[in-house]
């Protein structure tokens, strides 16, 4: 799979290419990305690092086990953590305590991120599945946005599984693939992609090379 980096959406914005064309991209602030723990096959049965993100300034705001963890790799306790499953080559080339940063990237080069979309609360069918709702004339009143009968027959009597019904809408890790990278700032650890990714400002995502892309 490959090392992937972590970073915080800070929004989206516009930039120009030498044709004068708009593109829009969104501005991630990736990295520097701390390594916290390596797996390796002898010991966990698989090869993985466990990088982390985002400073915790308040070091007494984390709890005496995580303390230990972050302690044993001699790096600063960090509020965000993922783990990457890397090859034997990866896992030998990098140790616990070292540093993984933006210019891992190249302009030009897709990647897959992975974020948790806003959520939007509890949602009814027209806003959550796309119904088109009920006729709004002839007679219709307190139906307008209903999802109308639920029910099959004698046979299966139940409801199926799967039905398209009112419900909590969003709040789900989300990954879109193939965006491209128009720019990338090692000085600021800005990385910016085209297109839109997941989640809210401010939100955690993870960056990884792009799987169906060479």
């Amino acid at each position: 799979m490959g090392i992937g980096l972590l970073g915080k959406k800070l929004g989206m914005t516009q930039i120009f290419d030498e044709h004068g064309n708009i593109i829009p991209v969104t501005v991630i602030k990736a990295g520097p990305n701390g390594i916290i723990q390596k797996k390796t096959v002898s010991k966990e049965g698989y090869n993985a690092l466990q990088i982390g993100f985002d400073e915790i300034k308040k070091v007494n705001r984390v709890n005496k086990p995580l303390t230990g963890h972050f302690s044993k790799a001699k790096v600063a306790p960090m509020r965000f953590l993922k783990e990457f499953k890397v090859t034997p080559d990866d896992a030998e080339a990098n140790d616990a305590g070292a540093t993984i940063s933006v210019e891992m990237f190249e302009p030009g080069e897709f990647v897959d991120v992975t974020g948790t979309s806003k959520g939007k609360g509890f949602a009814g069918v027209m806003k959550r599945h796309g119904f088109k709702g009920a006729p709004a004339s002839h007679g219709s009143h307190e139906f307008f946005r209903h999802g109308g009968s639920i029910g099959a027959n004698t046979f299966p009597a139940k409801v199926m599984k799967g039905k398209k019904m009112p419900g909590h809408m969003g709040a789900k890790r989300v990954t879109v693939q193939n965006l491209k990278i128009v720019d990338v700032r090692g000085d600021m650890n800005i990385l910016m992609v085209e297109g839109a990714i997941p989640g809210p400002t401010n939100g955690y995502v993870m960056i990884k090379k792009a799987v169906k892309k060479s």
